[in-house]
């Protein structure tokens, strides 16, 4: 009988920069589309229908010598290959809940201890690349970019006896649905979002506004009005040493400004908070930002994070000198769409209230959040 795995086990392959083999078996479109990623890891594809017949054609591209993992959409096809490729003396596993376990499962790593025994911890989802946040620090708490699994941090912050207070969505998501304002009525925290984001919402926040200073316990959180990849869209500075860039600037690359319809207007907010408002502050704060694309951006330890000198140095999007080069390079080369990025705004605006089983589909497939 082959063994199910969860995606908290293969989240620790990926994470540990372990040897895996992924025989994939959903259509060619989706495998290329979007797949389990690790530095270590290789793929074949072949959709499960070419193989009802029998497995034993594609044995011999199969290694012996590293775990063999079998994947397909939502588990059941994966475990009828894996049970074929057993009966042909060949171990396997499948992944449990298949690709749609993946995209939901979050990894929670800590970055550093903060001022007086405060913590920052960061929410890995590494199927979909978002990153939370949680700052913690004097029995409070708050939570940054949640994604929409509020239990994983409400139950986190009752493992570490912290009452979350305040709630921040760095900007109105379009990529996945946030988590935020349900945290913020579960616990009773007081939920900010930039209002320059939120003139069609239609539920009740407080204004994140350039300047804003939040203490949780001996900690200071302050907003930094960083717009371009919404014409809200805020960075937040923790302690004085990490700067949480929401969608503006990740690792390996810049945020795209068209989510909204609007990448000529926006293209110009973009250059002027990554060439003009963030070279302002110290190299070396830490950026922690809301996504990453590729595996490679991780760290040893399984987080995402790199200091700002270093990025200045490294980012090419940070390093196009002509104005009308980047805004070229910004709006011509701009990857799909998110899936159902359209509904996912209006998700986040209230205006739409999907099932858990509507949720999870509308955000199948990567993040789409940089420009390439």
């Amino acid at each position: 009988m082959a063994k199910a795995w969860t995606a908290a086990q293969v989240a620790r392959k990926v994470i540990d920069n372990e040897q895996l083999f992924i025989l994939d078996v959903r259509n060619k479109e989706a495998f290329e589309d979007w797949k389990i990623e690790g530095k270590q890891f290789e793929y074949l594809n072949i959709p499960y229908f070419e193989l009802l017949d029998g497995v034993e054609e594609i044995l011999p591209q199969i290694p012996t010598d590293r775990e063999l993992l079998v994947v397909c959409a939502k588990e059941g096809s994966s475990v009828m290959i894996a049970q074929m490729l057993e009966a042909e003396g060949r171990e396997a596993a499948y992944l449990a809940g298949g690709m749609k376990s993946w995209s939901t499962y979050i990894e929670p790593i800590k970055i550093d201890d903060l001022t007086d025994g405060g913590e920052l911890y960061q929410f890995v989802r590494l199927g979909k690349g978002c990153l939370s946040y949680m700052v913690m620090a004097n029995g409070e708490a708050a939570v940054i970019d949640a994604v929409r699994f509020t239990d994983v941090f409400i139950d986190f912050a009752k493992e570490k006896n912290v009452t979350i207070t305040h709630v921040f969505d760095t900007h109105l998501h379009a990529d996945h649905i946030s988590g935020g304002r349900k945290i913020a009525e579960i616990t009773g925290a007081t939920y900010y979002l930039p209002p320059k984001d939120a003139e069609e919402v239609v539920f009740d926040f407080h204004d994140v506004l350039d300047g804003l200073k939040v203490q949780i316990g001996s900690v200071n959180i302050e907003a930094l009005y960083s717009p371009g990849h919404t014409i809200g869209s805020t960075s937040f500075v923790i302690d004085s040493r990490y700067l949480l860039t929401g969608d503006i600037l990740f690792i390996d690359s810049i945020g795209r400004p068209d989510l909204a319809g609007l990448a000529e207007d926006w293209v110009d907010d973009l250059r002027t908070t990554l060439y003009d408002r963030y070279r302002e502050l110290i190299d070396e704060l830490i950026v922690l930002p809301a996504h990453f694309m590729i595996v490679e951006e991780l760290n040893a330890d399984g987080s995402v994070a790199k200091r700002l000198g270093d990025l200045f140095a490294e980012n090419h999007g940070l390093n196009i000198e002509d104005a009308e080069e980047f805004r070229k390079t910004v709006t011509d080369h701009l990857p799909p769409q998110p899936n159902a990025y359209k509904q996912i705004r209006y998700v986040n605006m209230g205006k739409l209230k999907p099932n858990y089983d509507e949720q999870t589909e509308m955000e199948i497939g990567p993040n789409r959040c940089a420009v390439r």
